[in-house]
């Protein structure tokens, strides 16, 4: 691999500068043992952008993310700016960096680790060896549908409206992704929708059911509604392989099925976009948030952030090998009783963010030597 893939960072606000960091030095050790190395540039986001910019993010800043072969992202917001205009709280740049870049497949991995299907919040065996891919369409519905707003009525009455709206080109391209990853994984796909109430999801499952059965045939192609497919998630998480749906359920489900690998801090995320000579634009990120209740105190669990790195070895630079390596290295860890507060079980050793940030790098030492 050459030196001159593009990689931005942007650690953003509360734990995210914390956990980015933590992948840096991971970086680092790829460029000093396995020849891998990064054209690495970092910028502002968020919280942070605005404080230095007076927006969340700069022209520059986007820029920069549409020329980047790869994005890691960290967190962002924080009740720091719960009061500035809803324009430029902090989760718009988010917003902002998912829909000029055209990342409308966003995928979320809920694996449990052998060593933690006792941290879940459910029995055991109910998540023991649970290993699915939620994709989450990411550019369209509710939250991008015009109109929207809020307006006075008169006489003391507001009314908040929003738009839910689907294209049969924006459900295509995104059940092919999911279509994709079903073909190299199990076979199986479930989408899910409202459609027994909402024509949008209606015309969703339509467009779903025709794309199954012209394009993949190997696929086994199930439905369920979204309510549904919320409760199954807890009670037999382990039907399913992958499933696809909207952006608002996927963002709902995702975080439902976050839970079941024992902590947010667990599930990362990539965010992809349409191939474009050659190229596709992608962005890599950790489900959790910023919790800035626990930032700067070194108790930041970097796991899903590693996550997120080997998912990009994996996605946009098909190193494989290399993504298989980082986690190894986390899973050995985990298999050796270290834990961080959020997943922390009884007999294991609590740690801090950096001590785990060390451990990370002494196993990928011991797996290379």
């Amino acid at each position: 691999m050459t030196a001159n893939k593009k990689l931005l960072l942007l650690p953003g606000d509360g734990i995210g500068p914390e956990v980015v960091a933590v992948v840096s030095r991971v970086i680092e050790w790829f460029a000093k043992h396995r020849q891998l190395t990064f054209d690495v540039s970092e910028g502002l986001v968020g919280g942070a952008s605005y404080e230095k910019h007076g927006t969340t993010l700069t022209d520059e800043t986007l820029a920069d993310a549409m020329a980047a072969d790869a994005v890691l992202f960290g967190a962002i917001g924080g009740p720091k700016w719960d009061n500035i205009d809803f324009s430029l709280r902090p989760e718009r740049a988010l917003l902002k960096l998912r829909k000029e870049m055209g990342l409308f497949a966003n995928l979320r991995p809920a694996v449990v680790f052998p060593a933690l299907a006792d941290a879940s919040s459910l029995k055991p065996e109910l998540v023991s060896g649970l290993d699915m891919m939620i994709v989450r369409e990411l550019t369209g519905g509710i939250y991008f549908g015009e109109p929207r707003g809020i307006e006075d009525l008169g006489w003391g009455e507001r009314r908040g409206f929003n738009t839910l709206e689907y294209t049969t080109k924006e459900i295509l391209r995104v059940g092919r992704v999911a279509f994709e990853l079903a073909l190299k994984r199990d076979k199986r796909l479930c989408s899910v929708d409202k459609s027994n109430v909402l024509e949008s999801t209606l015309l969703w499952r339509e467009e779903m059911t025709k794309l199954g059965a012209k394009e993949y045939p190997g696929v086994e192609l199930t439905h369920m509604l979204a309510d549904n497919a919320a409760m199954q998630l807890v009670r037999d998480p382990k039907q399913f392989d992958v499933m696809v749906t909207t952006n608002m359920f996927g963002d709902i489900l995702s975080d439902c099925a976050a839970m079941l690998t024992g902590s947010l801090g667990m599930l990362p995320s990539a965010s992809l976009g349409a191939e474009e000579n050659g190229r596709v634009p992608a962005l890599y990120e950790p489900v959790h948030g910023s919790a800035p209740d626990i930032a700067g105190k070194d108790m930041a669990n970097p796991v899903a952030m590693l996550g997120s790195f080997s998912m990009m070895l994996r996605y946009s630079f098909d190193l494989q090998e290399d993504a298989d390596l980082v986690d190894k290295a986390v899973g050995n860890i985990l298999d050796g009783g270290l834990r961080t507060a959020d997943i922390m079980q009884k007999g294991k050793a609590k740690v801090s963010t950096s001590v785990m940030s060390d451990a990370v790098i002494g196993e990928l030492d011991k797996l290379s030597a």
